[in-house]
């Protein structure tokens, strides 16, 4: 079964296929942090991290970074040639704080919700500020090869040395133009070049190098510098929100091949926008919501987890505080599962036949698998583990398949990380009345089953009678 995705580049599914046998090298854009990611952001990281999961439980050696913005990344950012302010300093200067304060603080937030969230750390989290280097040896090498020329303290990417330059969003430079989705700069060659290093003496943050005293990095150099220190010349995937196609992306393709002779990446995928109650997130409506607004409202970030990654990366998803209501009651019925095999497993009610269900377990497995090796199709995936529950709870499953499904159970979650699989099940005092209401029942002494139920009840235990026993779960 051979792992497929689809390419932004060639707009097409293709085979995955490491460049080195074995290892996957993957770079995902992160946040750019002048303030507390919102759950939009979070779509794009958490994608990452399904990723990164499913080419572990393909037995991959995973690679991973994942950068942080910390300076560079201008408002006006539609466009290649971005202008406006920077981001983090606009957000220093409403804060009356240090811009590098602004980062470490907001960094350390990112860090918490992606530790809440379950997102596995990759190899590397580099800050742009860090590779500052990397960057003017790369903008060098790009002015000695004829793609980049310097007016003054700024040096642009001259486009027209690089003929397949729009090829990822499907933009031609001459409709760019046209189109007046570039500013006319008088000192550059071409409107749509863009600026590689940039010069302002009034910008908070900036570094003396070769360029003059007063320079930072444009944003697109950023990435290409830090793959390239951290992961080599060429990668085998490259992540982003939809967002980041154009301008980013594109202008990432172009730099780091020119510069490094090869591709920078073979495959390029991307997260749609997450919309919040049937449209995008507008701080105006008051619905740009953050962990912490998904917490005060009695959510597990679990919760939040399940309910950004139910739906096909490429697809848009809706949130709404109805939707994670019923979102939680799903992540329930996923949690029962493991809890009905370890029942079965310490004792509870199981086919006569060890090796009852045996044809289920095996159609959940290639289910699961298809679906996320067809480019991380995960409601499919998902579905399928779903679809153990009814089984278990109609006593259909026997005591060897139980074992052998709770080990795909940790399996699947390991790629899915919200699903409460090794939880304590065990409860004394809920057996107790269990085991007192069955034998009321078999006395006929309906008053005293009554009372037993009524007792489970009160303590938010829903029993459900089947033809193997009794199963309980909490409400």
């Amino acid at each position: 079964m051979t792992f497929h995705v689809y390419n932004t580049l060639t707009k097409e599914k293709v085979p995955f296929e490491p460049m080195e046998a074995g290892v996957a090298r993957v770079y995902n854009c992160g946040p750019t942090v002048y303030g507390r990611p919102h759950i939009g952001n979070y779509r794009s990281f958490l994608f990452a991290d399904l990723l990164r999961r499913w080419l572990e439980y393909l037995g991959l050696e995973v690679q991973q970074v994942m950068n942080i913005t910390d300076v560079g990344h201008l408002t006006d950012d539609d466009v290649a040639d971005s202008d406006g302010d920077d981001k983090v300093e606009a957000q220093a200067r409403r804060e009356q704080r240090d811009p590098f304060e602004i980062t470490r603080g907001y960094t350390d937030m990112f860090l918490e919700d992606m530790k809440a969230l379950g997102v596995r750390e990759p190899l590397a989290r580099p800050r742009a500020t860090e590779y500052i280097d990397e960057m003017v040896v790369m903008v060098e090498k790009l002015i000695e090869a004829g793609h980049a020329y310097r007016v003054g303290g700024n040096v642009y990417f001259d486009v027209s040395t690089y003929p397949a330059y729009g090829r990822l969003s499907g933009n031609r430079v001459e409709d760019l133009v046209a189109g007046s989705r570039v500013e006319v700069n008088q000192e550059k060659r071409h409107p749509a070049d863009f600026a590689l290093w940039k010069s302002d003496e009034a910008h908070l943050m900036k570094w003396e190098t070769v360029f003059g005293p007063d320079g930072f990095p444009g944003w697109h150099i950023e990435c290409s510098a830090m793959a390239k220190a951290l992961l080599g010349d060429q990668i085998d995937i490259h992540t982003g929100g939809e967002d980041n196609v154009f301008p980013h992306h594109e202008c990432e393709i172009a730099q780091s091949a020119c510069a490094n002779g090869v591709p920078l990446a073979n495959v390029w995928m991307h997260a749609k926008f997450l919309q919040v109650d049937g449209g995008k997130m507008s701080k105006s409506l008051g619905n740009v919501y953050t962990l912490p607004d998904v917490e005060g409202r009695g959510f597990e970030a679990r919760h939040l987890r399940f309910a950004l990654l139910r739906g096909h990366y490429r697809t848009q998803i809706n949130f709404t505080w109805a939707i994670m209501d019923e979102i939680r009651a799903r992540l329930e019925n996923l949690d029962e599962v493991a809890v009905l095999l370890h029942r079965l497993l310490d004792g509870g009610a199981a086919a006569a036949d060890a090796e009852a269900g045996r044809d289920v377990l095996a159609k959940t497995i290639s289910g699961f698998e298809e679906g996320m090796n067809d480019d991380l199709n995960a409601p499919v995936a998902l579905a399928a583990l779903e679809g153990l529950r009814k089984p278990l709870l109609e006593g259909q499953v026997g005591e060897a398949v139980a074992q052998d499904a709770l080990a795909f159970y940790r399996r699947a979650n390991e790629v899915f990380g919200f699903i409460e699989v090794d939880k304590q099940t065990a409860d004394g005092e809920v057996e107790a009345l269990i085991a007192a209401r069955n034998a009321a029942k078999e006395a006929k002494d309906w008053s005293a089953a009554d009372a037993a139920r009524d007792a489970l009840t009160a303590m938010g235990i829903e029993l459900q009678d089947t033809p193997n026993g009794v199963v309980w779960r909490r409400k």
